[in-house]
């Protein structure tokens, strides 16, 4: 039955004009009261606790739903197979655009650093604080990872991977066992309804998270922090805009003839929040909601957007390959052709175990660093300083990433509803239903 027509609120009352302007009012407090915008701090650190209080069970909830409405193993495994070669795909453009763009622009000469004037010990509290899942020695430490300790440990922890790991083995438990496991499911999906709802009200604290975040951001590092690295930063987000519009982009209008601008309006209230509190996993769950509302099945939604949290981190694929050589133009260090394909190797492998958290670069620089020893591991404290300011680039185009990698692949699976998906980002079709994607009503939009 459709549901009447929702009266439009007006623009101060919506979601996306708050936080922006919890943005802007924070921005401001850090800048012209440092002491008071630092103190701001656990605002934004409590909003993204809230969030991460509900992923784990949210992505257990959905992936199981997702698998038992599929019936097949088999169909889960083609969709596992077609996201992991998507994400390889994508993640190495982003290198190879970050690697291009830093050599035409070689913004990091004339600055004449010499790395044996620099403390290692600047970055080891920010580097102590950094977590990414599977952060090892190798390949098996990262595969001993995603198993974890007992069932309930890694919904307890949050670790993405391993809930997917239990997800996808309590699906394939209920599928085998028939008529059986249906009130089992029925009960998970209620469940599924409450988290959404929590994550509903969790977001009206929206606003005052962003707020604190970015009071925190400009008060603790300042305008000044910038400085002779702000031709760094700015071609950092214009290679992050080449690569969504350029690249992103041209893959989702090709394959589906959607535009990736229309798509961004459609999660903008996310995108500024990931913007304001530098963190893609405050907005894992509205997410997923918003792809549902395009017409994606479940199950895709499900499995593709929590894979993609650690494979297929496009914003911070491209910061790595910029970092590296920005950092090696900055200290004189001279990287030869077959160098700079090593370290796109490198990455292509180290960069897929890293959480999209701020500090997990860092992580991934040193280790870098560590295993070609191309420069001192101390040359990343050269760009400590400007971290949270990439980090804001790095989530928001990860974001964008997740949101065209699951329309690609639901196309490719022919799990998605393109005329609805058209409806939908052209604002002529309405929504209805804000917290439970289940039970979002589409109409028709009145002219």
């Amino acid at each position: 039955m459709a549901a009447a027509k929702k009266k439009s609120l007006p623009w101060y009352r919506e979601l996306w004009a708050q936080v922006l302007i919890g943005i802007v009012l924070g921005g401001v407090l850090g800048w012209l009261w440092p002491e008071t915008g630092t103190a701001m701090k656990p605002l934004g650190d409590g909003f993204i606790k809230l969030i991460k209080m509900v992923i784990a069970p949210i992505i257990f909830c959905t992936v199981v739903q997702g698998i038992a409405h599929m019936g097949d193993m088999k169909a889960a495994g083609r969709l596992g197979i077609k996201s992991l070669i998507y994400f390889e795909v994508a993640t190495t453009v982003a290198l190879i655009i970050g690697m291009v763009v830093i050599n035409l622009v070689q913004v990091g000469n004339g600055m004449n650093i010499d790395p044996s004037t620099l403390d290692p010990k600047a970055a080891d509290v920010y580097l102590s604080q950094a977590h990414a899942p599977g952060e090892g020695s190798g390949t098996v430490d990262f595969l001993m990872h995603l198993i974890p300790d007992t069932f309930l440990s890694s919904l307890a922890e949050g670790n993405i991977l391993q809930v997917l790991v239990i997800a996808i083995l309590f699906a394939w438990a209920v599928l085998g066992m028939g008529e059986k496991g249906k009130p089992i499911l029925a009960g998970i999906e209620t469940v599924s309804h409450a988290f959404f709802r929590i994550i509903g009200i969790i977001m009206k604290l929206a606003p005052i998270g962003a707020a604190g975040a970015m009071a925190f951001t400009l008060g603790a590092f300042g305008v000044q922090a910038l400085g002779n690295l702000l031709m760094f930063i700015l071609l950092f987000y214009g290679a992050c805009l080449i690569f969504i519009f350029g690249g992103l982009g041209l893959a989702l209008k090709a394959t589906t003839g959607l535009s990736v601008w229309k798509l961004i309006c459609h999660m903008k209230e996310e995108l500024l929040i990931v913007l304001g509190t530098c963190s893609s996993e405050a907005v894992m769950p509205q997410v997923m909601e918003k792809l549902e509302q395009l017409g994606i099945e479940k199950q895709v939604v499900g499995m593709v957007v929590p894979t993609g949290y650690s494979f297929n981190l496009d914003g911070s694929s491209l910061y790595f390959t910029m970092a590296v050589m920005f950092l090696a133009q900055a200290t004189g260090t001279h990287l030869d052709f077959e160098t700079q394909l090593s370290v796109l190797a490198l990455l292509l492998l180290t960069s897929k175990g890293a959480a999209a958290v701020v500090g997990s670069a860092f992580i991934i620089l040193t280790s870098t660093f560590a295993s070609l020893e191309i420069m001192p591991v101390a040359a990343v404290t050269i760009i400590l300083g400007i971290d949270r300011f990439m980090a804001q680039g790095r989530a928001t185009t990860n974001v964008v990433g997740y949101g065209v990698a699951t329309i690609i692949i639901a196309w490719w699976e022919k799990a998605i509803n393109l005329k609805q998906a058209k409806g939908v980002l052209a604002g002529e079709i309405e929504l209805h239903g804000e917290t439970e994607p289940e039970t979002v009503v589409i109409t028709k939009k009145k002219r």
